[in-house]
């Protein structure tokens, strides 16, 4: 009994190997049928600020009592977004904090046309000037606050931007950050995070 790439073989205009056949039929498979970064990329953020899985930059940490940082908020560029993307928000969340953890940042209403923030982007008035609003973070200041764990085992703190199917989650400055966590929650699309550390 041939196999089925033989048939395909015969089939050539120009009779060609069976491996040959076998080959291209091959090709066509992995093409209709591969990875889908092929046909559509995977949702992912990158920083120039920070780096995932290395150790929060003194730039990004709070500065406030013994914390001595400059307490900017991280540079984050994101592509290949989920179609039907309408906005973006974006958090930053420390889990490793005594109790329900500590929220860093939450942003919403960022524009879908929009694929990057610059470094500072929240006290600079960036975010402002797009239209977006930001949470009332553990700090209890709207904006970001950077990482200041108690001395001891580094804490991760997971930056995540969301891809949203709507453009207006009716959020306003300053409420608290798990208000914007669920809100955010009930019309993510997508997501795509990374993990960065710090410890004093």
């Amino acid at each position: 009994m041939r196999s089925r790439c033989q048939v395909v073989s015969n089939a050539l205009p120009f009779r060609r190997s069976p491996s040959f056949a076998c080959a291209m039929l091959g090709l066509a498979l992995w093409v209709a049928h591969g990875p889908r970064a092929l046909a559509e990329g995977t949702f992912a953020v990158t920083s120039a600020s920070v780096r995932a899985g290395g150790t929060m930059e003194a730039a990004q940490v709070f500065n406030q009592d013994d914390c001595k940082g400059d307490n900017r908020s991280p540079q984050l560029s994101w592509h290949d977004a989920p179609p039907g993307t309408r906005s973006f928000a974006v958090t930053m969340f420390d889990p490793d904090a005594p109790g329900r953890g500590w929220w860093h940042w939450a942003v919403a209403g960022i524009p879908a046309s929009v694929a990057s923030l610059p470094e500072n982007a929240s006290a600079s008035g960036f975010l402002s000037k797009l239209g977006a609003v930001e949470a009332r973070n553990d700090f209890e200041i709207s904006g970001y606050g950077g990482p200041c764990p108690p001395p001891g085992k580094p804490h991760r703190y997971i930056i995540t931007v969301y891809a949203l199917s709507t453009g207006d989650l009716r959020l306003g400055q300053g409420r608290p950050a798990l208000m914007f966590d669920h809100e955010i929650g009930t019309a993510t699309l997508g997501s795509a995070r990374m993990v960065v550390n710090y410890g004093r």
